[in-house]
């Protein structure tokens, strides 16, 4: 037996999930989005990435990225040690790959800021 608290949507639903692989039996939820919510964390969870990665601009050192899609909950450590290896050093706009098809995950790493191009035009 596992307990989850759904993240689906704001009434944070307290979840009992019993069984594995075909047979598993989720309780507590109020909608079926928070059954889905539980069969999808047990048999394959997923999940998001929101960081920063390294400039060459003094003013700006760092610039916030997240990843395009969710990405195997297994796999966020290997994604950030591809993120640590980047530097940027020519100005990106929000939403602009990264990283493309970071780890073959079909999954980008994107600017999550203009930050860089107005460093472009003040410096």
């Amino acid at each position: 037996m596992t307990e989850l608290t759904c993240i689906v949507c704001p009434r944070g639903c307290s979840l009992r999930v019993d069984g594995e692989g075909d047979s598993i039996t989720v309780t507590g939820n109020a909608c079926k989005r928070g059954e889905a919510f539980a069969v999808s964390e047990m048999l394959h969870p997923m999940r998001t990435i929101c960081t920063t990665v390294r400039t060459s601009f003094p003013d700006a050192p760092v610039l916030p990225v997240r990843v395009s899609a969710e990405i195997p909950k297994d796999r966020i450590f290997d994604v950030m040690r591809e993120i640590k290896k980047v530097t940027l050093t020519k100005p990106v706009a929000r939403g602009e790959t990264v990283i493309e098809n970071v780890l073959g995950l079909s999954v980008n790493v994107i600017s999550e800021s203009d930050l860089l191009l107005h460093e472009k035009r003040e410096g």
